[in-house]
């Protein structure tokens, strides 16, 4: 009987495993407390239009240029990798999280394999795991700063950041795995992972504290939902309880980094209702929270993480979806933070940090919402991010960087000399390495964002030119093709290719602002409300050659900040469907300043598309009003009425700015009603 049971407990076994490799678990796909599931990485492919054109720059440009950085000796980060394996000599160079931009990187090249099916990014792949897998110890223990600094010991200080390379490893080693179906990166992940767990999971005040750069919460759960195994799960949820349980002191295991509020571990999270310190941790362990959330169901959890939301993006969140208001500051507790946030409505432009790897936080921590909660808002905060504050970190070309992201820069006045992150032109290489893979990754994984499969059907998420082949919860295919040239105009075309004879929900997105929108199926109205802000539900017994038509009506609207919010009181900034614009000195006459650019309400603003302008972009073209007498003279002085000329000029979309030349540029600007 006993032998009865172990082989029908190998069984249960194998065939979870050979299901795992044959089909892939992605993201919550099985998750429990999940109410939309995710695609699968590859059965969404851009065809044409916007993110299919940033898509073939990630393949083209961005990729292989991050490849020539990290794998030369101006990144170094393959070099640490190298002289661990014993392959060459030297010490390790550069910051002390570079294995996981190295581990973004690689996740970067999976997701470009899931689109293109060359197997010259697996040959790439294979040759980079085959270094990892020497460089990594008997008993699983993989950290290059580490490893190739006999100083210090493992887990000794948290500041060398292990649990962050952590987390990146386990999750691009299960990207590799649910795309390509090979257990090399993974079996590396699940070395690494146990030794982790026999460290960590044991009750010890030593490294109670020492989790506190939250991806490896995130990689836990992945594992988790790759192997099957439930102790990573335990061990992400462990992570979770020990924030807040222990005493807030400075300790040998923390000494040289923050503590506190930045790196939240003042409060613990089921009693947060603020969010606090650092941007990025925050927002990886609140998108890492959401990813337990998704299996245990716990209430307590996602009432924080709903609280925490709300915090985040009706309280400290920019109009172009970043967030991190300064690089150093203090919290609402007085605690010292870096990078992060500070208090509700305080949003100032020009020293806004809005760290690139943040905004992207926003970004990850609202697609897990999404899946939650089934809600549309969430994926409107996805797709402003994508739009604006993420994009804004890249040139057009995909090779020079932006760390911070400012919505205003005024010549000469701030010293760039003074400062680690922010710079007057974009990089092509930024020491602080991690925002550049972190947004290259994003953008080759976005097609996996576009869909999710609801309780009876498909949601559509984000608007593009693409095809879905995918499967329904129920198991039966289907096929779909959308055609829009979305963001620069809100018709979109989509066509079922294949379905089930039984009737089933397409749930369109439509956007917060999006007003006055129309569905139509085979030119024919649906009925069905088109609500802002809402998916819109069209169910009915579908067929192919069916084609849904969404269109948004696309108008140019002047958007203000909250009256709490000092720095844009008096002033706004202007939108179009999900794009926010900017002014830059390159569309203004010589000499003009920035902070003398005021708008006119009743000039004409109108939207035109011009092909050979940063890429392709719809500008908004208008007329400003120039002040001519403005104070540069003393710090205040007596003002009459203010004298203004008119010019014609143009907005650009402000994830464009900075692509021609130093210059100066500001979303947010004052306004003259007449």
């Amino acid at each position: 009987m006993i032998k009865r049971l172990l082989l029908i407990a190998c069984g249960v076994t194998f065939l979870f495993s050979s299901n795992a490799q044959e089909h892939g678990i992605i993201n919550n796909a099985k998750s429990p407390y999940v109410k939309l599931k995710s695609v699968d990485m590859g059965d969404c492919i851009w065809t044409d239009g916007f993110w299919a054109e940033k898509f073939n720059v990630a393949k083209e440009s961005m990729v292989p240029y991050m490849g020539e950085v990290l794998c030369g000796d101006t990144g170094h980060a393959l070099n640490n990798f190298k002289i661990t394996a014993g392959h060459k000599h030297g010490e390790h160079k550069g910051m002390r999280w570079h294995d996981g931009d190295f581990y973004k990187y690689m996740e970067a090249v999976s997701y470009v394999y899931s689109q293109t099916k060359d197997e010259k990014y697996l040959k790439e792949l294979d040759a980079y795991i085959k270094i990892i897998g020497e460089a990594q110890q008997e008993d699983g223990y993989l950290q290059t700063q580490i490893q190739l600094n006999p100083k210090v010991d493992r887990y000794e200080n948290r500041k060398y950041h292990e649990m962050y390379n952590t987390g990146h490893l386990l999750t691009s080693a299960c990207i590799h795995y649910r795309i390509t179906g090979q257990r090399n990166f993974l079996d590396i992940a699940i070395k690494h992972a146990d030794l982790l767990y026999t460290i960590f999971m044991p009750e010890d005040k030593k490294y109670g504290r020492f989790g506190f750069n939250q991806t490896q919460i995130m990689g836990l759960v992945e594992l988790y939902r790759t192997v099957g195994d439930k102790k990573y799960l335990k061990l992400a949820e462990k992570f979770i309880n020990n924030r807040g349980k222990y005493k807030v002191e400075e300790t040998p295991a923390t000494e040289g980094y923050p503590i506190g509020d930045m790196v939240q571990e003042f409060i613990p999270l089921r009693e947060a209702d603020e969010a606090v310190g650092h941007a990025v941790l925050a927002l990886y362990y609140y998108a890492g929270a959401a990813d337990v959330y998704s299996e245990t169901g716990e209430t307590a959890l996602v009432d924080a993480l709903d609280r925490l939301w709300e915090n985040v993006t009706d309280q400290k969140m920019y109009v172009t979806g970043a967030v991190g208001q300064t690089h150093y500051g203090a919290s609402t507790n007085r605690q010292m933070i870096e990078e992060g946030f500070i208090d509700s409505y305080m949003m100032p432009n020009m020293t806004a940090y809005n760290e690139t790897c943040a905004n992207i936080c926003n970004a990850m921590f609202s697609y897990r919402m999404l899946g939650i909660h089934g809600e549309s808002k969430y994926a409107d905060i996805m797709e402003l991010v994508e739009f604006n504050s993420g994009l804004s970190g890249i040139s057009i070309e995909g090779k020079d960087y932006y760390y911070a992201n400012p919505l205003r820069v005024i010549d000469g006045a701030r010293d760039y000399e003074k400062m680690n992150t922010e710079y007057p032109e974009r990089q092509p290489y930024l020491e602080c390495f991690c925002c550049p893979p972190n947004l290259v990754r994003t953008v080759c994984k976005l097609s996996g964002w576009a869909y999710s499969k609801s309780e009876n059907g498909i949601a559509v998420n984000l608007f593009g030119g693409n095809k879905l082949s995918t499967s329904l919860l129920d198991g039966s295919k289907i096929e779909l093709s959308q055609v829009t040239q979305y963001p620069w105009e809100g018709l979109v075309n989509i066509t079922i290719e294949k379905c089930k004879k039984d009737a089933f929900d397409v749930m369109l997105r439509i956007p917060n602002w999006a007003k006055g929108s129309t569905i139509m199926v085979n030119g024919e109205a649906t009925g069905v409300d088109a609500k802002v802000g809402k998916f819109a539900v069209v169910n009915r017994k579908w067929k192919k050659g069916d084609v849904i038509t969404l269109n948004m009506p696309m108008e140019i609207t002047f958007v203000e900040g909250h009256t709490r919010i000092e720095e844009v009181r008096n002033q706004v900034a202007i939108k179009r469907g999900p794009i926010v614009y900017c002014v830059e000195s390159a569309d203004l006459p010589a000499g003009t300043k920035i902070v003398d650019v005021y708008l006119n309400n009743k000039a004409p603003y109108k939207a035109e598309f011009k092909n050979d302008l940063l890429g392709g972009v719809t500008t908004i073209q208008t007329e400003l009003l120039i002040r001519k007498n403005n104070n540069e003279e003393s710090m205040y002085k007596a003002v009459k009425k203010p004298e203004f000329e008119t010019i014609k000029a143009q907005l650009i979309p402000n994830y464009a700015w900075s692509n021609r030349g130093q210059g100066e540029m500001t979303v947010f600007m004052p306004i003259i009603w007449k």
